[in-house]
């Protein structure tokens, strides 16, 4: 499994992320750009300017029309997936933390962070209603107040019917938006913050990924608790495949011990367990620091990773992976 190395940043990847239908993959960085590659072959096809701070989230709409950006300059981005085109520049009071479009892309939130008197939100915007982008005014805000765990990333339930927040301390909620109410409330599992949230293909499954050195698997319907994966590693990311029984797990050492630490010690490699069994069965390594952000090709023939050292490595899986059947 030969990768392919992606150069096009200068400083550590937040997130990746392949659009619906898999030939295109963004990545988002704190060198203050998002780039866009071809999945084939991993050729650039262009940047994203216009942020002037970190880039902390992106995402593509399902039908990859419109791409969104939240950035640590307190504002995101709404643009013209293909030709780059800022077509709002949204205003916020804070750093964005979390972006998502919902499964029509006619609804998008953005999740800020709390600083100094500002509460973290969850803002909710119609992207047919370009005044509620121009003005920021949003048709919903879900306030999290400074006396809940701090909110630390944000993505869409099934069917966008309702928001999964993860946080600091390990919670997981589910938020209706259109009430704002919290449907669910889960704690205890994780004991730390919780860096990533993805859900599967199908949105049936919901996987968490945890400084506590775990990755967890949910039901996104009601937070009940199904497996855990665990590992020696802080977790960054975590997400499932969508053609086999897999979930692939990376992260590592902390970013700021990285420069005193040889590869091998950091732990910097991804990890693929079998979902049902949690067991882990191999190993991909190639990063020289922490992986931060992992994902998963549509058709599960290839996965993405972004690291701290500004890498994106993209991997086609050989035959015999894929015809690989694991055995208990």
């Amino acid at each position: 499994m030969r990768p392919i190395l992606l150069q096009g940043h200068t400083r550590p990847l937040t997130q990746i992320k392949y659009n619906a239908e898999g030939d295109l993959l963004f990545s988002a960085a704190k060198d203050k750009s998002c780039n866009v590659w071809f999945s084939i072959n991993g050729e650039r096809l262009g940047t994203y300017e216009g942020h002037n701070g970190a880039i902390w989230s992106v995402d593509p709409s399902y039908d990859s029309k419109h791409l969104l950006t939240g950035s640590g300059d307190y504002s995101s981005i709404y643009w013209d997936l293909e030709t780059g085109k800022i077509l709002e520049k949204i205003e916020c009071d804070s750093p964005v933390r979390s972006v998502g479009f919902s499964y029509s892309a006619k609804e998008f939130f953005l999740a800020t962070d709390q600083i100094g008197n500002k509460d973290a939100e969850i803002l909710l915007f119609d992207s047919r209603d370009r005044d509620q982008m121009m003005n920021t005014k949003p048709w919903q805000s879900i306030v999290m107040p400074r006396s809940h765990p701090k909110l630390t990333v944000v993505i869409w339930g099934p069917q966008s019917q309702i928001l999964i927040t993860g946080h600091d301390n390990g919670d997981l909620n589910l938020f209706n938006p259109k009430t704002q109410d919290r449907v669910t409330h889960s704690t205890g599992y994780h004991d730390n913050r919780i860096n990533d949230l993805q859900t599967g293909r199908d949105g049936l499954l919901l996987i968490s990924a945890c400084k506590d050195q775990t990755a967890r698997l949910w039901d996104p319907f009601s937070l009940d608790l199904l497996k855990t994966y665990k590992t020696d590693r802080p977790v960054n990311s975590a997400a499932i495949c969508p053609n086999k029984d897999h979930v692939i797990i990376g992260g590592g050492q902390e970013a700021q011990d990285v420069t005193t630490t040889a590869g091998k010690v950091g732990k910097f490699e991804a990890k693929f367990y079998h979902m049902v069994f949690e067991e882990e069965f191999a190993r991909v390594k190639g990063h020289f620091g922490p992986i931060n952000s992992i994902a998963i090709h549509p058709d599960g023939k290839s996965y993405s990773s972004g690291g701290e050292e500004g890498y994106v490595r993209m991997h086609y899986f050989d035959q015999n992976y894929l015809e690989f059947d694991f055995e208990q």
